[in-house]
């Protein structure tokens, strides 16, 4: 902790006031007002996509409503999780299982207590215990108040939020990049699939419009294997890794969280994976089943039994225009139509895979069309890997400033162009201890 600043209970510094509690009354009342739940309130942000509403009567409304600059922290769920509302809607009430605190003194900002919070909860592990974890673990209202706090000066105070911010802003400026990118890729898969890069007029298949100068076949036709996978349990440590479902990733074959198997060298030969296999996920949840990625190098490493490996001739139909097509979402509603369900699990054979029609233009074709979708996943790969450095240096800059291990001034002048390029060496010096 932090030894240099003065603390205090939080109570001494924000009134904490409750919200409304959901009932019947209020769910079917009129005149409702919107309300936000623990699930709208994410660290350092508040997510508008879907807000509730409920009845709450006059003389109780005013007292549940929420102000500019309010600060929100969740009783419930995730506890202590905490963001500023900044007054996107003109009216917006809260739900009981929230908190909503409201400085009582000058000498606050209150969204350098988000950070600490951020910082307390995750990091530091400072109020373990803090939640009630008999029944439901739960921030009450009186315990929330109890918790000590650092109260450096205010200009301090605001000195670590600008900084904080701007890296928070980088942050969401790429989230925003990422899903433009997804709506860009969604649209031109839908173009590129249906009518093509020639300017040809669209013919009507069983599957829906394509361009006329494409053969729709099934995927047998080009297939020169599609096998299931390996049997075998794995195990933390062995001779081969083993490809299983989580290895699946927008699209691509991820090395992650691998587990491993010890088998003979004629078994490895029979499942080892090669340069652009496709692995196709046959057994899931309805949702998740029909799932396709693609091998992007080669790997010593064979694939589990859940998955089957579809190798094509690549002189007539492109592994990535066949991969892209079948991560279309118009391809994954016509696959899922093949899925036999059972309780909790789907699964589609690899005879119905093999009967799967897709649309086949010619090679060069296919070929620009998967440049066009690579150019795009390039995209949204830059602005994630970006992101994730920028992650990593708020947890690092937010881990040291609260434990005061410097003060938001020795930072230097480095680190302000480190945000704002995304460099990698903004941690390395961060956790090297060296700021100047």
């Amino acid at each position: 902790m932090n030894r240099v600043w003065p603390w205090c209970p939080l109570g001494e510094l924000f009134e904490i006031g409750a919200g409304k509690t959901m009932s019947a009354a209020a769910r079917n009342g009129t005149d409702k007002t919107p309300f936000l739940r623990t699930s709208n309130v994410l660290w350092d942000q508040i997510d508008l996509s879907s807000v509730d509403e409920m009845s709450i009567p006059e003389h109780e409304r005013l007292a549940k409503l929420l102000r500019t600059g309010d600060l929100l922290v969740c009783e419930g769920g995730e506890i202590g999780r905490a963001a500023i509302w900044n007054g996107e809607f003109e009216t917006m009430s809260f739900q009981n299982h929230l908190h909503r605190l409201r400085p009582i003194v000058k000498e606050v900002e209150p969204r350098f207590y988000v950070y600490f919070l951020q910082s307390a909860f995750t990091q530091l592990g400072i109020f373990e215990g803090t939640g009630n974890k008999t029944t439901i673990p739960n921030l009450s209202r009186s315990r929330l108040a109890a918790l000590r706090v650092p109260q450096p000066t205010l200009a301090e105070q605001q000195a670590i939020v600008a900084v904080l911010a701007r890296i928070r802003d980088a942050i969401k400026t790429h989230e925003q990049s990422i899903a433009l990118a997804l709506d860009l890729k969604h649209a031109a898969m839908k173009s590129l699939f249906t009518r093509g890069l020639r300017g040809e007029g669209q013919k009507e298949t069983e599957t829906g419009p394509m361009p006329e100068g494409w053969e729709l076949v099934p995927i047998g036709k080009f297939a020169h294997q599609i096998q299931y996978g390996l049997s075998i349990r794995g195990a933390e440590s062995g001779t081969y890794p083993i490809l299983r479902m989580n290895c699946q990733h927008d699209g691509k074959v991820i090395f992650r969280d691998l587990q491993y198997v010890d088998i003979d060298n004629e078994t490895a030969d029979t499942y080892r994976v090669n340069q652009n296999d496709l692995l196709f996920n046959r057994t899931n949840s309805y949702e998740l089943v029909g799932r396709t990625a693609i091998v992007e190098q080669t790997a010593n490493a064979v694939f589990a039994s859940y998955l089957i490996r579809v190798a094509v001739d690549e002189t007539r139909l492109h592994p990535k225009f066949l991969n892209y097509f079948l991560n279309w979402d118009s391809a994954q509603i016509e696959l899922k139509k093949l899925a036999s369900r059972g309780v909790s699990q789907a699964n589609i054979s690899a005879g119905k895979l093999r009967g799967f029609q897709v649309p086949v233009p010619l090679l060069d074709e296919q070929d620009e069309i998967v440049s066009v979708l690579d150019a795009i996943d390039r995209k949204i790969d830059l602005h994630r890997r970006k992101r994730a450095v920028l992650d990593n240096l708020f947890k690092t800059l937010l881990h040291k400033l609260m434990t005061g291990e410097f003060r938001v001034g020795e930072l230097g002048s480095w680190a302000v162009t480190s945000m704002i390029s995304t460099s990698s060496s903004a941690i390395e010096k961060l956790q090297g201890g060296t700021y100047g």
